[in-house]
């Protein structure tokens, strides 16, 4: 079993940057879809960036697109976020998530098996 853990969460201001990084033990992510979804306060978990296994695709919400880019460090065994331009709805807690192997389509929500503990962004303005 996998277990992932996040770091890089904080408090900044409006149009700062923060990078999220997730870090895996117990099994190599290479092969594994990746995801960073948010929860604020009050809503549902939602999407926010996933790569392929391969690194060859990635997709973004549209809340996010030019703002924030996902990659991987196979080598480190670590996914991470990049988030520039940040906004004060981007406050939320913020998940890495496992989705399935050797796939390069979108996967949704529901597919995504171990999940992180979370990591705090507050943006204010």
């Amino acid at each position: 079993q996998v277990h992932l853990v996040e770091s890089g969460g904080g408090s900044v201001q409006a149009g700062g940057s923060l990078r999220l990084s997730c870090a895996a033990s117990g099994r190599t992510l290479s092969s594994y879809v990746m995801g960073w979804f948010r929860q604020a306060p009050g809503t549902e978990r939602e999407f926010v960036a996933e790569m392929s296994w391969s690194g060859s695709n990635t997709y973004y919400t549209d809340s996010v697109k030019g703002r924030f880019t996902i990659s991987r460090d196979n080598a480190k065994n670590t996914v991470y976020l990049q988030m520039n331009s940040l906004k004060p709805e981007d406050t939320a807690v913020y998940y890495c998530a496992t989705g399935p192997q050797y796939y390069t389509g979108y996967v949704p929500i529901d597919r995504f098996g171990s999940w992180g503990q979370g990591t705090q962004v507050i943006v204010s303005s």
